[in-house]
Parts: structure tokens; sequence; C-alpha cells
């Protein structure tokens, strides 16, 4: 192969791998706002955790089937859904004013699935969510504002050891005995110090999507 033949094969490769690239879910989602936490956490353990949640009076919520939490990542050369199969939690409401709730949601990082069985196991590892010193992650909102789509969340998210505060875009609905939740946005993997990087030639991209589907029951 001559010079030009090898310069014209690389730049051929160049550009079938730059467009190529498999899209980002993140783009096409809100991406929530990142603060240091509003009320710092003591120790990063799920028992410290439930001491220092803040409490509110009202109707509870507990949440019921159809509960569901997942994500999705991606990387140069395509995309995965993964999530939790254990997730509980509650929503209290005073009154019946959704807009004044607190939300409360906690997830087993040992639930952890893929759409990969591959990926699962390396999810749990302490490349990633590293759940054998992490076993829970934790979400309690602090406050809940109505916008012009519908209400806009905001709360601790402690996940991987780490605590911030986060804001992002969600639909609150109740109806008689249930509350609904629902929400999508993208946070940075970096933020709570998850940063393997991936494979040279496949790197991880550091946008995760999260997705909140939350059907929550009046606690008898």
């Amino acid at each position: 192969m001559t010079y030009k033949q090898g310069l014209a094969a690389l730049l051929l490769s160049t550009a079938i791998a730059t467009t190529g690239c498999a899209e980002n879910p993140a783009d096409k989602v809100p991406s929530a706002t990142v603060a240091a936490p509003a009320t710092p956490a003591a120790a990063q353990t799920p028992v410290a955790q439930a001491t220092t949640q803040p409490t509110m009076e009202g109707v509870v919520f507990e949440f019921g089937d159809g509960t569901e939490v997942g994500f999705e990542g991606s990387k140069v050369t395509g995309s995965h859904k993964g999530g939790f199969k254990t997730v509980s939690g509650t929503i209290t409401v005073p009154g019946e004013d959704v807009s004044k709730a607190m939300v409360d949601i906690k997830m087993d990082m040992s639930s952890t699935w893929a759409d990969d069985p591959k990926l699962e196991g390396h999810l749990k590892s302490e490349d990633f969510f590293d759940v054998a010193k992490y076993p829970t992650s934790t979400f309690v909102s602090s406050k809940i504002e109505k916008s012009e789509t519908g209400h806009n969340v905001t709360g601790n998210l402690t996940f991987h050891g780490v605590t911030k505060e986060i804001s992002f875009p969600a639909t609150i609905t109740m109806e008689g005995d249930n509350v609904k939740t629902q929400a999508e946005f993208a946070i940075n993997r970096k933020d709570f110090g998850v940063v393997y990087p991936g494979k040279p030639d496949d790197l991880i991209r550091d946008e995760v999507v999260i997705r909140f589907d939350i059907a929550a029951n009046k606690k008898a």
C-alpha cells in the first residue's frame, strides 16, 4: 500500500467512525441542575440517611406496583438501558396540594439490572456503582414548585457515596387514593464519582438519563 492509499484509508475509517457514532439519549431530555446538598449527609450509610431525612405531616402514599426507576447510558457504539428491581418509598401530601408534597425514594443497588447480562455485573462492580460499598441510593425532595409544564422538583440525591442537590422537571398528579410521578432528565455521572472511562475505542459518555415512573397508593 502506498502512502497516499494508506492516508486515504485512514481518512475513510475516521469518517466512518465519526458519522457512525450512536446518538446520545441525554440530548433528548432536560439536564438536571446539580449543586452542593441543601442538608449535608452526616454519613453515606442507609441508617444515617434515614435519621437525617426531613419529615412532613400529611397523607402518606406508598410506592406500589408499576413503580420503576431506570437509567440509560451510552457510548460511541450504542446505548444501554437498565434500572433497579427493588425500589421503595413514599410520597407525603399535605392536604391535596401535590406542589407541597415530599417524595422519598430508596433504591436497592444490588437489584441493578441491565439489558446486557455482562454489563449488569460490570455495573455492580467497583468500576461503576460499587454496590458492595454503597448498597443503597436515595432521593429526598426538599421543594416542589409548579411550572408551565408541570412541576420542578428539588432535593438531595445520594448515589455512590456522594450527596448532591439536584433539580429537574416532573409531572405529579393526584387522583383519589393514588399519586403518580413521572420524570426524565440527565445527570453527569462524574458529579457522583463514577468516572470509569470505558475502552479507548468505545468511550462511555458522561451523561446518563434517569427516569422516574412512580405509582403510589394511599397508605392503609
